[in-house]
Formats: structure tokens, sequence, C-alpha cells
């Protein structure tokens, strides 16, 4: 007999009716009550699979929207991963070098680099410039301006002039200086000459070396340090015949102890770039430096920029520039620039310019022509040497004038509160029309100066006492010239160029990347709220204002206002028209510390207060500056005679 509550079979039903698809009610007993749904995705899969918890007659709770109270999980928990890496580090080493990506200050970090500059180790991204061209083709120019840009975007970079060295060496009566001593650049091979190789070399190796090479090398340095005294050492352009055998010597040593001084510099001392600056003009020598290089440190980049020299009057000038150098130094005029003439002569008759052979053997090169007006490049490789390559094509000697002030004074300056967008306050409208008038002025001085310039340009050769370089320009290129007012996008800055937006005969702009440095949640809020409200903050700020940026949104540091203004510089760089700059204080600072070549410690701390005015003329030996204070009572500008930059003596951003 069938259980009470058995269906029946199916064979026995001859009509379906209602009742066959009602349940009976039932109580189920606890322990056999359906186990609420798990919350674990192993419980979830044994759920589905109908081993999740009892049934009765196939039946359980009735679907829902909400969840039910789950019970205590038996899953084992998720085993942790590892990676799984194709080199452990202990069988099979690393060869291959480090990425040279991007390395920027204050914008990029990496554990090896937690300030963004280039590590240590990273040998491959760091740089080495040879200098290459006859003299008085500019290259000290170019080296200068490159060392200023890079040292400027905080990469390491300094300037090994071989002259200077040979100017110690050649006037020095124990000769030239001794090479530095150099560590090994790895643990596996000493590189370089770091001391007497007698110290160094076995007898063995001694033999070996004149059995191979047939050469004994302690006797090759002996020889190399027997070089003539100052009394016999002559620095004119008899000096620099290649067949003056005795002053080639001494320059071929003092330009290997010049290089092994960058080497060590590059790999020892923490330096990024290192330029060596010299003629450099045989294939030979050329050879020679790039040989030392790689022995010493294979992952080194090598970089040749030749400055070549094809406008007359630009060459004339150029020598006239270098009768002002250390080597005619208070002599006459007139037969030290013969003299110099024939040094040029000299080096030209084995001069061999970049070309063929460094591109057969692979060596990347960058030609400028007439300091700029054509550059050619040869398989530029790193980030480095791309930013070499795109700050060389934006030079020009053109004549003009770039003026750098902050902005009058505004509502938010008046009560000493941090960034914001207010307006101008009286006094600071009367600074924009003062500004105004006093730079159309200097406008109208400049352009009457550069007309006398030019006709006094035409007395060549110079006369005793004259040292002022003529400028390589038409006279109908200063009728040309423009004059650009830039301002930021805040109205304090805009408001100031006011009168400047008035005359058609200035070029008014508004640049985003002028704009003050951002406070980030600071913002609005004066130095003191800042001391009392964030004393932690305020102290790290103090310590380090350079690399300290502000918290919260938007908050930016000195670094980031310098990468933002990489762009403006070389445009300063590029254009051939006038500018006034009518910044912020962090700005100003930024591109003054630039112009001025000042180093890191100053830029953060320099002195711009409201009311000064920079002006900065470039030359071809530098830039001619000036300074000049804002007189409130007299309304006009005072120059400031023999100014030099100073620290702030009011706090500021």
């Amino acid at each position: 007999m069938a259980a009470q509550n058995e269906p029946p079979p199916l064979e026995s039903i001859t009509h379906i009716s209602e009742h066959h698809f009602t349940k009976p009610y039932t109580r189920i007993p606890t322990e056999n009550r359906l186990a609420p749904p798990p919350k674990t995705s192993l419980g979830r899969a044994f759920h589905a699979v109908g081993m999740g918890g009892s049934l009765y007659n196939g039946f359980g709770h009735a679907l829902s929207d909400t969840p039910l109270g789950s019970a205590p999980s038996t899953a084992p928990s998720s085993p942790r991963l590892y990676p799984v890496r194709q080199n452990s580090g202990s069988a099979t080493p690393r060869v291959r070098p480090p990425a040279t990506t991007l390395n920027i200050p204050g914008m990029t970090r990496s554990r090896v680099s937690p300030d963004g500059k280039i590590a240590q180790r990273d040998v491959g991204a760091k740089l080495v410039v040879v200098m290459v061209g006859l003299p008085a083709r500019g290259k000290s120019y170019i080296t200068k301006k490159i060392q200023r840009y890079l040292s400027w975007q905080q990469h390491e970079t300094r300037i090994f002039n071989v002259g200077n060295r040979r100017r110690v060496a050649a006037g020095s009566s124990q000769g030239p200086v001794s090479p530095p001593a150099s560590p090994p650049a790895s643990p596996q091979k000493q590189h370089g000459r770091t001391t007497s190789i007698a110290q160094v070399i076995d007898q063995p190796t001694q033999a070996a070396h004149i059995l191979l090479n047939g050469v004994d090398p302690v006797a090759e340095q002996n020889e190399l340090t027997k070089l003539p005294s100052a009394e016999t050492m002559d620095q004119s352009a008899n000096f620099f015949d290649p067949k003056n055998m005795k002053a080639k010597q001494l320059r071929e040593q003092v330009a290997m102890s010049t290089l092994d001084e960058l080497l060590e510099f590059l790999l020892n001392q923490g330096g990024s770039v290192g330029i060596l600056d010299a003629t450099n003009s045989t294939i030979e020598r050329r050879q020679v430096l790039f040989n030392r290089i790689k022995e010493r440190e294979p992952k080194l980049g090598i970089l040749f920029i030749e400055s070549v020299c094809e406008d007359e009057k630009l060459l004339e000038a150029n020598m006239r520039l270098k009768l002002r150098g250390p080597d005619y130094k208070d002599k006459d005029p007139n037969s030290s620039l013969a003299d110099f003439k024939k040094r040029v002569a000299a080096y030209e008759s084995a001069y061999v310019p970049l070309g063929d052979y460094e591109e057969k053997n692979n060596m990347q090169y960058i030609k400028m022509i007439d300091v700029g007006r054509k550059v050619i490049h040869y398989q530029l490789q790193g980030f480095l040497t791309g930013g070499i390559a795109s700050y060389l094509s934006t030079f020009n000697l053109s004549p003009r004038q770039i003026w750098i002030t902050r902005h009058g004074k505004s509502e938010d300056n008046q009560s000493g509160r941090l960034g914001g967008d207010s307006d101008l306050t009286e006094e600071g409208r009367n600074y924009g029309t003062v500004l105004y008038n006093f730079i159309s002025k200097k406008r109208t001085e400049w352009e009457a100066d550069q007309r006398n310039r030019i006709r006094k340009a035409s007395a060549l050769p110079p006369k005793p006492g004259d040292q002022t370089p003529p400028y390589p320009e038409l006279l109908g290129d200063l009728d040309s010239k423009n004059f650009c007012v830039w301002t930021s996008m805040l109205k304090r800055s805009q408001e100031t160029a006011i009168d400047f937006e008035e005359d058609e005969n200035y070029d008014v702009k508004n640049w985003e990347m002028l704009n003050e440095i951002h406070a980030g949640k600071f913002e609005g809020m004066t130095y003191e709220d800042i001391r009392q409200k964030f004393p932690e903050e305020y102290a790290k700020r103090s310590k380090d204002k350079l690399n300290y940026i502000y918290p919260g949104v938007g908050g930016e540091g000195y670094l980031q206002v310098i990468s933002r203004l990489r762009d403006m510089v070389r445009e300063l760089e590029r254009i051939k028209d006038h500018v006034l700059i009518i910044g912020h204080r962090s700005v100003a600072r930024v591109l003054m510390a630039y112009f001025m070549d000042l180093t890191r410690d100053d830029i953060a701390d320099l002195d711009v207060p409201l009311g000064l005015l920079f002006s900065i003329e470039p030359k071809p030996y530098g830039i001619e500056f000036h300074a000049y204070r804002y007189n409130e009572e007299e309304f006009w500008f005072d120059e400031l005679v023999d100014y030099k930059p100073q620290k702030e003596t009011v706090k500021g951003n």
C-alpha cells in the first residue's frame, strides 16, 4: 500500500484536475529544512548541483530577492598567488641594461630614482657630449647654453673645457696636471689611467704587452710625462700647427686627462651629462675619444655636436669675440686677430667635418650650421639627446629684449593670501600704466642704439680698446621687429597688461603655463594660517622648498613649474621679437633662474618682490642684464646699478 502522502502512479491518473497541482501542507522538521544559500563561490557551486542543503520532496524555499542569512562556510580560503618570474636573479642574473626612458625631476619617480633624476645605476641614460669644430664657430656658446638648459631642468651637467686645461698645463713649470684618480667602472675591470702604470702593472703583464703590442706601457706613460716646461711652450698660432709634435703631444694628453675627469663625474660623482668642449677636428682624435669612453663604460651614450659657420659676417664677429678671451687679453687687437686667423688656418689643414665616417660607424651626431640656421641629425637615441636636439633647433642670434616682471598689486596681495584670482588694487592698476610708459620709452631707445651699433660694426679690423662685438643682422630686421606681451590666465596678470592690449603696436597673449604655482588645499590661506593649522606641512616646505609639493587637488611645486615652463623657454629662445612677461612670483623665479644660470639652491628663494622689472638681452657671449625698481612716488622705474640676485626678504610663494 502506498504511503499516505505518496503521489499516485501516473498510469492510474485518468483525469487531471486542480488537486493534482496542489501539494498538501506538511510540517518540515527543523533538521530537514533547506539551508540558506551560501555566500562563498565554492558554496554556491555546491548549491547549484544539489549539494547545498536538505530538500524535502524536491521543494524548498520560494525564490526571493531578499538574501537569507548564511551559515558559516567550510570552504578553504583562496590561496595567495605568487608571480612566476622568468629570471630569479640568483641562477641567471640580468645582463640587459635598465630601460633609458624619460626622467623628469618632479614629474617622474621610481624605486631607484625617487626624485626623478637619472639614477646612478642607469649609466645608459647618461650622456657624453663631444663638441667638434674649428675655433670661433660658436662651440663654447652652444655648450654653455646646453649646460644652462639641462641644469635648469635639474639634470647634473658640467662643461669640461680642454682649452682651459691646456693653458694651465702649458703655463705650468711642472707640465700638465695628471688625471684625477678614478675608481674602476666595474669590479671586473679597471679602465683608464688612474695612477702610474708602474704601480699597478706586474712584470708578467708588462712582458705580455711588449710581446703582443710591441709597446712597453710603463715606458709609454713615462714618455708622456716628459713635456716641455712653461719656458719653452709658445701659445701663439705655432702651438696649434699639426707639425709641432711637442705641442701636439701636450694637447693630446690634456684632452685625455680632461676626458677622464668628465668620465669620473658621470660614473662616480652623480653626473648626468658631461660636455667635452674642444675642437676635436680630426677623425683620429674623435675615434680615440670614442674608444676611450667605451673602454671605460660601454653603456654610456656619446653624442657628437659640430658647429659650422658659413656666414662670413658671423664668423668675423665670432673672431672678434675671441680677442676678449684669455689667450689675447690685454694684447693689441690687430696683431691678435691676425694671430688667431693663423691658428684657425692651422686647424683647417687637418680638419675633417662630421659625416661619412661617423655614419659608417653608427656614431650619432648633430651638425649645426650658422648657430641654428640649418641643423642636421643622424641616428639620435635617448631622451637627453632628443631634448638637446629640440633645444638646439630654437637658437637664434637676433638682437632682442626679454622683460620679466610680476603683475601689479592685487587684493589678495594686500591681505597676504596665496593663489586666488582677485582683481588689481588701484596701486596695481597704476603699476600697469607706468610699466606701459616705461617699456615704450625703452623700446624706442633700444632701436636707436641698435642702428648706431650696426653702423659702427663696419669698422673692421677692430681698434684698440674696442670690445663690442657686432651683430650679424641687417638694418631692415630692426624695422620689422614686433613686441609681444605675455600674461597668465589670471585676472591680476591680464589687468596689468590692459594698456598694452589697447595699443596695436603690442601683441598681447594669455598663457596658462604662466599661471602662479597652485597651492592646492592651501589656496586662499595666508602663511600664518598654514603655520598654525598645518605645522608639519609648513616645516616640510621650509626645509626643502624646491622639491615640496602643495597637498590637495591641483597642488604644485617648483619642479612642476619648471616642467610646464620648458616649452615657454624654448619659445623665448626661438622668437626674434621682443617679449614682456607679466607673470607671478614663482614663474619669475623659474625664468630668471634659467637666464641667470642660478643653482637649484637659489631658485625657490630668489627675491622677486612686486615692482621689480628685469631686462635680459641675449648676446653671442651670454646676456646683458639690467634690473629696475618701481618708484611709486615718481611713477617711474629706477635702475638698480650692479644688481645681484639675492634671497627673498619677505616670505612669498
